[in-house]
């Protein structure tokens, strides 16, 4: 009997996508490069399944049904393209590739075109939940040849986690658009990252909060607005004992890894003029983590003054957590706000509410959070940002007295937050009617002719200002240097 699709590339993600295909009635063929994986992986955990292992990519295309469909769980860049290239004078016409790796964006709608015009159908899709997700039910984000989503929508539905009866997998949109939304998500997972971590560091050494203290404290958010599997992780690690008993956390070293999407989202934001300060911010307060040895000769120069908060600790406490949701809420308004630039860039056409709620069970960044997300795309789907929703309104006006609180504690006790304090000043910026923009154009125009817009005249009109006497009329616009 023929399989249902092959996948290539059995790393965990790989084996975990295989097993949850076969649990739900897909029979699957699987290649691995290291040709003893394949062997290892049917004598383990897929013994005794209907998984078919090939120890070639021909043997691994003669074992598909056709169409045939083909799945790559390998490491994004150019392994993607060798794969593709070796596959390609294997295959026939209405063939199916689907890129299930972390890709950028651009590299997905490169190759949905390229294997378009070669009459090769190519699917680039996020896939999150990492290894608990992949085995029991991910969130799925397909994008690319929609013409490829018929014959795969039934399996990548079916394996997708399910949240009130909805598979957290539907269609994205056209070329990169899958890959686009991961990479997104990915930056919005490294800011819901940073935002516990500075909880953990205000409630540890602002607070002198105990691990104990801490579980009990996490455990408490994850009932209220702040649920969700972050969270949840959060309080069980803490409560976490080695084997002398005592917190496993206090003994892993501080310096973080990161794979790539946080930095691509930051970079994209940049290249569209979208703010995405907080997670830029995460980015970066993980580049410093990992300069360890650099930060301990610097703590010895230039010492903190050692101290803790000596006021009611469950008043900072909630104070913390507003911290935590108000910052949450400009993670997500940031994240949107740039797939609604981007979706009219590249014409991507994206729907943010089914966005939400892809998000919503599977993937890390799953949280209670995501349902209001999607009512208030469903109230008003062309929102410009989250923060002019009726309830994120709200919420930032609850949050805002404790989130300012927690940042001059933060302040005061010399405790680096970057998240919550960046995430203030974007909100603050945006709820300005007049920055100082004005003078930065004045400047620009005195030392570069660059001109300027009046609050006097309509806009569009652009006035140059010989500000010396000396610079003339010329403005910069008119000429090249």
């Amino acid at each position: 009997m023929k399989a249902n699709i092959g996948l290539i590339g059995l790393a965990v993600m790989g084996q975990n996508l295989v097993l949850n295909m076969n649990d739900h009635g897909f029979r699957v063929a699987v290649f691995n490069r290291t040709i003893s994986t394949v062997d290892e992986f049917l004598n383990g955990p897929a013994k005794n399944t209907q998984i078919i292992g090939t120890h070639s990519l021909e043997e691994l295309v003669d074992s598909l049904e056709c169409p045939r469909t083909i799945m790559l769980m390998v490491k994004a860049g150019e392994v993607v393209d060798q794969y593709i290239d070796k596959l390609l004078p294997l295959l026939s016409t209405g063939d199916i590739i689907i890129d299930g790796g972390n890709s950028l964006f651009t590299d997905t709608t490169r190759r949905t075109l390229s294997l378009k015009e070669k009459n090769i159908l190519f699917i680039g899709t996020g896939v999150s939940g990492g290894e608990e997700g992949a085995r029991h039910g991910p969130s799925i984000m397909p994008g690319g040849n929609k013409a490829a989503w018929p014959a795969v929508q039934s399996l990548l539905q079916s394996i997708s986690a399910k949240v009130d009866g909805k598979p957290c997998c539907e269609w994205v949109g056209e070329n990169g658009a899958g890959h686009y939304v991961k990479m997104v998500h990915n930056g919005i997972e490294y800011g819901d990252m940073q935002i516990i971590g500075e909880a953990y560091q205000l409630l540890s050494e602002g607070l002198g909060l105990t691990a104990d203290e801490m579980h009990a404290v996490f455990a408490e958010w994850n009932k209220g607005e702040l649920s969700s599997y972050l969270i949840e992780i959060t309080a069980d690690i803490l409560a976490f004992k080695d084997e002398d008993n005592k917190p496993l956390l206090e003994k892993i070293l501080d310096t973080a890894g990161q794979k790539g999407t946080g930095k691509w989202t930051g970079i994209n934001a940049l290249e569209l003029g979208i703010p995405l300060t907080l997670i830029g911010e995460s980015v970066f307060a993980r580049c410093l983590s990992a300069q360890k040895e650099e930060r301990v000769n610097a703590a010895q120069l230039l010492p903190k003054q050692g101290q803790l908060f000596n006021g009611d600790k469950q008043i900072m406490i909630d104070a913390i957590r507003n911290a935590v949701y108000a910052s949450k809420i400009i993670s997500y308004a940031q994240g949107f706000r740039l797939m609604r630039e981007a979706s009219k860039e590249y014409g991507l056409a994206l729907n943010y509410g089914e966005i939400a709620l892809m998000w919503r069970g599977g993937c890390i960044i799953r949280s209670r959070f995501l349902n209001d997300i999607k009512q208030a795309y469903a109230a008003k789907p062309d929102l410009e940002n989250l923060l002019l929703a009726e309830f994120f309104i709200n919420a930032m006006k609850e949050a805002d007295k404790g989130w300012r609180k927690a940042v001059i504690l933060a302040i005061e006790l010399g405790i680096p937050t970057p998240a919550f304090s960046s995430a203030l000043a974007y909100y603050d910026g945006y709820r300005t009617e007049r920055l100082p923009a004005n003078l930065l154009q004045a400047q620009r125009d005195y030392f570069g002719a660059h001109t300027y817009e009046r609050t006097d005249k309509p806009r569009g009109q652009f006035f140059h200002t010989d500000w010396t006497g000396r610079g003339g009329k010329t403005a910069s616009s008119t000429y090249t240097v």
